[in-house]
């Protein structure tokens, strides 16, 4: 018999998510049919193929021509809205340049399995419904979806064992994370009665205040929540993770999971627990200040590339938590900021991974800052490359970092929060210090060899779409402010 509750419109919401998923399965099987090492490429081709069909039809989605924008399915589980198609759109793109990154960067490490683009599309799928859950039982499948590809993707390459001690140490964290999430998650199905985001919230603004329970839940689960988002004090598996995993797949977990986790906060925190947004509001302030504080000063003393952008990493997501705290007044501007910055970090993040990953050739790992010396030398083109995304980073205009890092500070001025601002505008300072770390030595210091540099087509591609969107949003933003503010347009109507 017919459900009722599920009808046609239900699974045509969700077509996206099949599609990347019958692809994934796909490539297993080409894979298994693929014989010669040179042919593993069509690995990368089918997926690439999944990804932008996916693409597409979230393109007609948010123009209207399959589903009135917002549709809420499967029993009000699913939520298909400008936010959720918006942040999807940056997870698909973000796992379709990482895809690029990866063919000849798997080649060099003899680990060309169509086992890793399958675990690609599968976490995408997760990332996906983490983008447009809102029932609690929904968003933690999804998130441990993704989160099991994430553990396997980082040991992937099973001979190295720096990877399988990182990923050790990120299953060990991130089991006990979601251990806390799922308990927080439990108080609240007992406080409400009901999965629902919507429906929690109802009964959370019925409930007298103070109430401890209500404090528990919500602490319980924020401390899984900043885990995944690799907020200080939950942030010590990032620089081991990043260092130990493969450097495709340290580009991947640097963006695509980071905006389907802030997307997963956000929809928990502005629908959920919006009734408790006083408590958040005040929890969230410490760990902003402590994972900015602590991302900038440990990014200054390290030496390794990709510990470096960990710790870089860490520091973003403390820039990021500054617009939910402007969010939690009410503050359209600080979501904004929060989805034009995620879109902006995607492009200059995988662009600087794109020039360490051309480091890395048969004799040389190529993950140390000192790997870098000499590259204006060596490689003009892509020092240059290098130098644009460092200045993105850290916030120069006229690049994409510094638009993200406008509307932050706008937004915390405009609920006037005053010493924030301040204190993040101080942290900008020493960001762009010790990013010229890297330009120093790709500069100023003598290269240690004169070997030259291949570039692979697909990484050729991956820097001219990263170069040109950091430079589009930084010279022409406007589109893409107007893109964000649609975005985020569901938690204020």
């Amino acid at each position: 018999m017919w459900n009722p509750f599920f009808q046609r419109a239900d699974y045509v919401a969700i077509t996206p998510e099949i599609v990347v998923a019958m692809f994934g399965l796909g490539i297993l099987l080409i894979d298994f049919l693929i014989k010669e090492k040179r042919d593993k490429y069509l690995n990368a081709v089918s997926a690439l193929i999944g990804l932008i069909m996916a693409a597409v039809q979230l393109i007609r989605f948010w123009r209207g021509d399959l589903l009135q924008l917002p549709y809420t399915g499967f029993g009000g589980s699913v939520a298909v809205d400008s936010f959720a198609v918006y942040f999807k759109l940056i997870i698909l793109l973000a796992t379709a340049l990482v895809v690029l990154l990866s063919v000849r960067y798997l080649e060099i490490e003899e680990a060309h399995f169509g086992e890793y683009y399958a675990l690609l599309m599968f976490s995408a799928v997760g990332m996906m419904f983490m983008a447009s859950g809102r029932d609690l039982i929904v968003l933690f499948m999804a998130l441990e979806v993704m989160a099991l590809c994430e553990y396997v993707l980082t040991g992937f390459l099973r001979g190295s064992r720096r990877s399988n001690e990182a990923a050790m140490k990120f299953f060990l964290l991130g089991a006990f994370s979601s251990g806390l999430l799922l308990y927080g998650m439990s108080l609240l199905y007992g406080l409400s009665g009901s999965t629902n985001l919507a429906v929690i919230a109802q009964r959370l603004a019925d409930r007298p205040s103070p109430d401890p329970l209500s404090w528990m839940a919500l602490i319980t689960l924020l401390a899984g929540l900043f885990f995944k988002i690799a907020a200080v004090p939950f942030h010590q598996w990032t620089p081991d993770a990043y260092e130990g995993a493969p450097t495709s797949i340290t580009a991947f977990i640097s963006v695509a999971p980071k905006a389907a986790s802030f997307a997963i906060l956000l929809r928990i925190l502005m629908v959920g627990l919006w009734p408790l947004r006083e408590d958040w509001k005040v929890l969230t302030i410490g760990v902003a200040v402590a994972t900015m504080t602590l991302g900038n000063l440990a990014a200054m003393t390290q030496t390794n590339i990709k510990r470096f952008f960990g710790y870089s990493t860490i520091s973003h997501v403390g820039y990021l938590l500054l617009g939910l705290i402007a969010a939690a007044d009410g503050n359209r501007e600080g979501l904004t900021a929060i989805a034009i910055y995620l879109l902006a970090y995607t492009f200059m993040n995988l662009g600087a991974f794109a020039v360490i990953i051309v480091m890395r050739r048969q004799n040389l790992i190529g993950d140390e800052i000192d790997d870098l010396s000499g590259l204006m030398a060596r490689a003009p083109g892509l020092a240059i490359l290098m130098l644009i995304f460092l200045l993105s980073l850290a916030g120069i205009p006229p690049t994409a970092g510094f638009i993200g890092k406008y509307f932050i500070f706008l937004s915390l001025i405009q609920t006037e929060h005053y010493l924030l601002a301040v204190l993040g505008v101080a942290y900008a300072v020493v960001a762009l210090y010790y990013y010229f770390r890297i330009v120093v030595a790709m500069f100023m210091k003598t290269a240690p060899e004169s070997v030259p540099l291949a570039i692979s087509p697909g990484i050729r591609i991956v820097l001219g779409v990263t170069l040109s969107l950091t430079l589009a949003i930084g010279i022409y933003p406007q589109p893409f402010i107007l893109l964000a503010r649609e975005a985020v347009r569901p938690f204020f109507s």
